[in-house]
């Protein structure tokens, strides 16, 4: 019995010694850990649901940039006579459209659209289809009590461009930013008037860059694409980058998907800005030829060993070419000495000459390389 009670008394002193060894480097882990567990509890909230915000922006980067941009951003509603008699002055006259039996009347109907201001004096950017054909144009400005009447200044319909100008001083304006440093993937927002809602703001990444689009008829290049919202009324609104400054118009949406609309890069814009203010219209240089790629069969037809120029298939009458002698079938090879690989290079080095200036082009004919002056003309308006 003895012996059996030191059993026990040993076996507790020994489990007491053991608890104590345990406990003590459990409260020291316990003691490590909570600060941690705590620091975590009071940092929860700072990323909770409420102050979310885009990877890498803050949570008022967005907001502080259309605070000060939209301001600056107006809404355009024009008029534009879809019906109704003709500019034939007999059908002023009441007595001859009942003699006649003429009784239709003009109808109108409005258009919506949006533009932003780019100088204090009152001049704004817009797209052409926004004002085309508009009888009457009006701006409403953010915190003006009554809509200002435009008046167009100069329009690119090939450019899808319109400036116009409104009476008055010291206005919001935007600047324009460089778009050829945009990256893709970078955030943008777009801001404008859709179906007549003013100051709506939607958010998007740059999508891709270069874009060639086709619209209506008529073929558009170095487009932005994004996934900005941007719907009907957005049209000729900013998009801009995260300083604040434009890189693009929005100018069209994809009607058959969803995240995919264009704007105007401002790398466009500012080639013929002043164009567009002094003159009205871009003025661009004109040779007066149709152009299209060698191709095998061609190249065969016309004897050509090689795969580069731009072929001519169509002189205008009349035109810079035809008073220089270029002929159907020749293949311009060079420009200035500017090397001609393709018709898009033929155009982009077109595009940087001066209208009146002499070119002096080499062409291929007949198997051998001539060369040929021809001066510079203001390309037609009615020619696209």
């Amino acid at each position: 019995m003895t012996k059996w009670k030191k059993m026990v008394t040993g076996l507790t002193v020994f489990l007491v010694v053991l608890s104590v060894l345990v406990f003590t480097p459990g409260c020291s882990l316990i003691k490590e850990i909570n600060p941690q567990t705590q620091q975590q509890s009071n940092e929860q909230p700072r990323g909770g649901v409420a102050n979310a915000g885009l990877p890498g922006v803050g949570p008022d980067t967005i907001a502080n940039i259309v605070e000060q941009a939209s301001p600056a951003v107006v809404k355009i509603t024009t008029v534009v006579k879809v019906g109704g008699y003709t500019n034939n002055p007999y059908f002023n006259d009441p007595l001859f459209r009942q003699f006649f039996g003429f009784g239709l009347e003009p109808q109108y109907e409005n258009g919506l659209g949006s533009g932003f201001l780019i100088s204090k004096d009152g001049y704004i950017l817009t797209n052409s289809h926004v004002v085309e054909g508009a009888q009457s144009i009006s701006v409403l400005i953010k915190n003006h009590q009554k809509p200002y009447q435009a008046k167009l200044v100069g329009a690119d319909p090939s450019l899808d461009l319109a400036v116009l100008k409104i009476e008055g001083d010291n206005f919001p304006t935007l600047p324009l930013g460089d778009s050829n440093k945009i990256r893709v993937g970078n955030w943008v927002i777009a801001i404008g008037s859709p179906f007549g809602l003013e100051d709506t703001v939607t958010i998007g990444v740059i999508s891709a860059k270069e874009r060639p689009l086709e619209i209506n008829g008529r073929t558009f290049e170095h487009l932005l694409q994004t996934d900005a919202s941007i719907n009907p009324g957005n049209s000729g609104g900013p998009l801009l980058n995260l300083n604040g400054e434009v890189i693009g118009i929005n100018t069209a949406i994809n009607a058959q998907a969803q995240g995919i609309g264009f704007a105007i890069p401002t790398s466009t814009v500012k080639e013929v800005l002043d164009d567009l203010i002094q003159k009205g219209k871009v003025v661009r240089p004109w040779i007066g030829v149709q152009i299209q790629q060698v191709t095998p069969d061609i190249a065969n037809f016309l004897g050509y060993d090689g795969s580069e120029g731009a072929v001519i298939y169509g002189v205008v009458a009349g035109g810079p070419a035809a008073k220089a002698g270029m002929k159907e079938g020749d293949i311009v090879l060079s420009i200035d000495g500017s090397k001609i690989a393709s018709p898009d290079e033929l155009i982009k080095v077109l595009q940087k000459k001066k209208v009146g200036v002499e070119l002096e082009i080499e062409v291929f004919r007949q198997g051998k390389t001539i060369k040929i002056k021809v001066t510079t003309a203001e390309r037609p308006g009615n020619i696209k």
